[in-house]
């Protein structure tokens, strides 16, 4: 049935495109702090039965096998892939990179609602509390930590720990403790961009605790994680999709070949 090749051929395009689009927003966050990189899965559709397998034969012998004829592909889902990203050495004191599991904690100042993110380059706005940085919204991080505004040095341990040091003095003082967040299934995340994560059920929800406890990652001051997408691996997926593509299309080609055949059967 030429026809249904039409169809079948249309979802592995159209499945194969979803993937190219994922490709694409991988490639284009190569550069992109805490980037998780995503993967798009398939899955076949429905089957025309034409014999069940395991039906009799004229001796009322089961048959080995059937016919039956698959009808196409789908995208089951795009899952993210949370492995650790490389560790990239900046020296800056507010910095921070997750080594391990967990996510930082901020809340939003619209909603008020707390959001997740991996992206640990760190600021003090103009309360001296500390936030994620950025030049559009200013999300402070939970639990909020306040640095005096005559701080000479703030030092973040592996374990969270905040500490800062004032003139004239030889010793550090404490501002506070910052928590990472865990979840049961990290893939039920909501994306949300601004490199940020809602919870939803699918995630479960967060369970805070101190870095470096209960399987929670640590801290690194002074570093980043960079994005865990691998552009040589993308770059082999963008060349065989594309070729998959491409041979999709070509089947429409055949079928409609096929049907051009038929329909000028009558000039013979």
């Amino acid at each position: 049935m030429s026809v249904q090749t039409l169809y079948t051929a249309a979802t592995g395009m159209e499945a194969l495109q979803t993937k190219l689009d994922v490709i694409a927003n991988n490639l284009a966050n190569v550069n992109t702090t805490g980037f998780q990189k995503d993967r798009a899965n398939f899955e076949d559709l429905f089957y025309r039965t034409e014999k069940v397998p395991g039906a009799p034969d004229s001796d009322g012998t089961p048959t080995p096998t059937g016919i039956q004829v698959g009808l196409g592909t789908r995208v089951s889902s795009i899952q993210t892939d949370f492995r650790q990203g490389a560790l990239l050495q900046t020296g800056r004191n507010l910095d921070v990179a997750i080594q391990g599991n967990g996510f930082f904690q901020v809340i939003d100042p619209g909603s008020g609602d707390t959001l997740f993110t991996r992206a640990g380059h760190l600021d003090i706005n103009a309360n001296g509390a500390l936030v994620i940085g950025s030049a559009n919204v200013g999300r402070l991080l939970e639990p909020s930590i306040t640095i005096p505004p005559d701080a000479t040095e703030v030092s973040i341990g592996a374990d969270g720990s905040v500490d800062f040091r004032q003139p004239g003095s030889d010793t550090l003082s404490n501002a506070g403790q910052l928590q990472l967040a865990v979840f049961q299934n990290p893939d039920g995340l909501l994306k949300l961009g601004d490199s940020l994560y809602a919870a939803t059920d699918a995630s479960g929800t967060a369970t805070p605790d101190v870095p470096g406890t209960n399987g929670i990652g640590q801290l690194r001051q002074g570093a980043l994680e960079a994005s865990n997408v691998e552009p040589v691996q993308e770059l082999i997926d963008l060349i065989t999709t594309q070729r998959s593509f491409e041979l999709n299309s070509q089947t429409v080609q055949a079928g409609d070949q096929i049907l051009q055949l038929v329909a000028n059967l009558r000039r013979f």
